[in-house]
């Protein structure tokens, strides 16, 4: 497989976990309880949020896919390239969640894609 198709699969199953888990986290809301009795209740609760669980999923691919990408291409490569996960996670939680975002943050979304597109050529 190719290293690119490796590198979207990576970056996209990456984006859509991340974004997902951030989702239902803040659907779930803050957590109040911390002795093991409300620990377990949360992870019960947890574990039925349909979100979080396609966010696992999508997490375990990711990860699969970073390790067949190490495998065929340079890690020179392959852990720079997959940081194009921060421009778009940045893009839709802005988008989506209506995260606010300053400046600074944008421009350092600029300067990843700039090393990302240095990458590719």
């Amino acid at each position: 497989m190719s290293a690119w198709i490796l590198l979207s699969i990576v970056v996209g199953c990456t984006v859509l976990g991340d974004v997902l888990s951030s989702f239902e986290m803040k659907r779930h809301g803050e957590v109040q309880e911390f002795h093991p009795r409300g620990l377990g209740r949360l992870l019960a609760t947890l574990a039925t949020k349909k979100f979080l669980i396609l966010s696992v999923f999508f997490m375990a691919i990711s990860f699969f896919a970073f390790i067949k990408l190490v495998e065929t291409a340079d890690l020179s490569f392959a852990v720079p390239a997959s940081a194009a996960t921060i421009v778009f996670e940045t893009i839709l939680a802005r988008l989506i969640l209506k995260e606010s975002v300053d400046a600074r943050r944008w421009w350092g979304v600029c300067l990843v894609a700039l090393g990302v597109i240095l990458l590719a050529e």
